[in-house]
């Protein structure tokens, strides 16, 4: 099978094109933005992606495109309109590439969205589902969530199947924002005040994304259809925090200061997105991704962060 990987050098891409490489099953070729990168496949340059790029070449003779390249979500984004530079790259450059995959034939496409189309956080309890209203709330999630539409859309006219991955917070080797910070905290072993949180969020490790793509890839149930992805284990930032430690080997230095104490002190610094991050809940549902495709996640929590560092020391 032909198939082509978008964003092959990136976090998620690079990962998705060595586990394809590995197969004989596969003729993988990798499009990267400028040449010399090395993906594993055959290389493409597509330089950059948008409502312009042409993919002709690219496209010829495949049969699925993995769509991982993206205008990823950016903590402090400078740019004078952040949802336009998303629409650029996330909604037009991704709708430019499915037309003309669906002009060149290509059977399936595969779309690595976000949770942040489903919103920023759950009642403790109250996972997320596929089937929720939509409910973004920053402009990267409303370029999702767009880019989604139109896909479902183009799907019905041109019949080219489109199947929508969701994944909640991915963490892996060369994970950057949120879970690089988190780590960099531990390894220093400071002293932090989040020895006692009760919250609730879903992860996903790099490896079980990797694994529920490649699952989309060929299965009859997967197409046109949306999938929550997470590890299926649920843990509290404080549970999270011990959990790096234990893989790194290292003792977590963790001090119990109550949730509310922690969040007013975030509210006088101006920090509220910071706390809704440490404190607050974000679940979801992957009961749907269980049964429709058969799929469990190949890795649980324990054995994604052992992973995870496991390769940072090779």
């Amino acid at each position: 099978m032909n198939i082509l990987v978008t964003g092959a050098t990136g976090f998620v891409g690079r990962r998705v094109c060595a586990r394809l490489q590995k197969s004989q099953s596969y003729n993988l070729s990798s499009a990267v933005r400028q040449s010399g990168s090395n993906p594993p496949g055959s290389e493409v340059v597509i330089h950059e992606v948008d409502g312009q790029t042409s993919w002709q070449c690219a496209l010829k003779n495949q049969q699925v495109v993995i769509h991982t390249a993206a205008r990823a979500h950016i903590m402090n984004d400078e740019v004078a309109d952040p949802l336009a530079e998303y629409r650029r790259v996330n909604v037009d450059g991704t709708l430019n590439l499915a037309r003309q995959a669906a002009e060149a034939g290509v059977r399936r496409l595969i779309y690595i969205s976000s949770v942040k189309v489903n919103g920023e956080q759950t009642p403790a309890g109250c996972p997320f589902t596929a089937e929720d209203a939509a409910a973004p709330a920053d402009p990267y999630g409303v370029s999702k969530l767009e880019s989604e539409m139109q896909l479902r859309q183009l799907a019905k006219d041109t019949g080219m199947e489109v199947v929508i991955i969701r994944p909640s917070l991915v963490y892996g080797p060369g994970a950057k924002g949120n879970f690089a910070t988190m780590v960099r905290l531990v390894a220093k072993g400071l002293p932090l005040p989040l020895g006692s949180i009760r919250n609730r969020r879903s992860l996903l490790a790099l490896d079980n994304l990797v694994d529920l793509i490649v699952t989309c890839i060929s299965h009859p149930n997967a197409a046109n259809q949306t999938f929550l992805a997470a590890d299926g284990e649920d843990l509290s930032t404080t549970e999270l925090l011990r959990g790096v430690a234990n893989a790194m080997g290292i003792p977590s230095r963790l001090i119990p200061v109550p949730a509310g104490l922690l969040q007013f002190g975030a509210t006088l610094l101006g920090q509220k997105a910071l706390a809704r991050r440490l404190l607050g809940s974000l679940q979801v549902d992957i009961e749907h991704t269980r049964k429709c495709l058969n799929w469990t996640p190949p890795l649980t929590v324990e054995q994604g962060l052992r992973h995870c560092f496991e390769i940072r020391q090779d």
